[in-house]
């Protein structure tokens, strides 16, 4: 499973991003895959890298797609190939 945390942020838009984080949301929702947005990023979780890339790309065009003309995205990658790791398990690890 891969665990990757996402940002996107459009310059030059006002000091709010919360209608860009919506429509990111709704791509994911559309993509079907597994996501939890906190107050920073959204973290998604899929079975592979070429599903991951493919919703980035589809989430960072819907931002393009509202308006935006420059954007900055953020990508960091969890690829952990020892063992099955989902959100759900890294968090119960700590308890």
């Amino acid at each position: 499973m891969i665990i990757a945390q996402l940002s996107i942020a459009p310059l030059g838009k006002g000091t709010s991003v919360s209608a860009y984080v919506k429509i990111v949301r709704e791509t994911l929702k559309k993509e079907h895959v597994t996501f939890q947005t906190n107050p920073m990023a959204t973290v998604i979780e899929t079975k592979d890298l070429t599903t991951l890339f493919h919703v980035i790309q589809k989430a960072h065009q819907a931002v393009v797609d509202a308006g935006a003309e420059r954007i900055i995205t953020e990508i960091k990658i969890d690829d952990r190939r020892d063992k099955e790791a989902t959100m759900n398990s890294k968090l119960e690890s700590l308890k």
